[in-house]
């Protein structure tokens, strides 16, 4: 029996027109810590891929403003790094307080909140596309985050689960 067959009865829950809003993240979380990790990055690539749950940089900036400061510096490597480095952040008119290379630490991630998260993920997204499937990627060893994604795209996701 794969994963999948196991979470049926939750996945089960979301074939219907009217799923269960009340229970849409907290699904979402055990169906995260459940399936593999390549499965839980496919599927966040989607959710941030998708004009049905939000915009890139919304979605990252909701799981930023619930990660903690190890998770927060992580992330911001990895979107600053996809922009080109710090020197192309102020070519966009993006400035993060006293980033001086690609790697972020977790004091200065502390200093950056999710709007502005929220606008570099959406100007990395444009300067390079596969920065979607990085932070999946990144995002997929941090299962506990997908509640932050709200339960629309909860809902969005566990319903493209179960059908596949």
């Amino acid at each position: 029996m794969n994963v999948l067959e196991q979470l049926g009865g939750i996945l089960n829950r979301y074939s219907s027109d009217d799923p269960p809003q009340d229970r849409a993240t907290q699904d979402l979380q055990e169906v995260a810590t459940q399936v593999p990790q390549s499965q839980l990055g496919g599927l966040l690539t989607n959710i941030f891929q998708s004009p049905e749950t939000g915009s890139f940089g919304e979605n990252v900036s909701q799981m930023y403003g619930r990660s903690d400061p190890q998770q927060q510096a992580g992330i911001l490597s990895t979107l600053v790094h996809a922009i080109g480095g710090p020197g192309a952040l102020s070519q966009l008119g993006l400035s993060l307080p006293k980033i001086s290379s690609s790697s972020v630490n977790p004091e200065q991630a502390q200093q950056i909140g999710p709007d502005t998260v929220k606008s570099l993920a959406n100007h990395a997204q444009v300067r390079n596309p596969g920065i979607v499937q990085q932070a999946a990627d990144f995002y997929s060893q941090h299962p506990q985050l997908v509640q932050a994604l709200g339960t629309g795209a909860a809902i969005w996701a566990l319903q493209r689960l179960r059908r596949s």
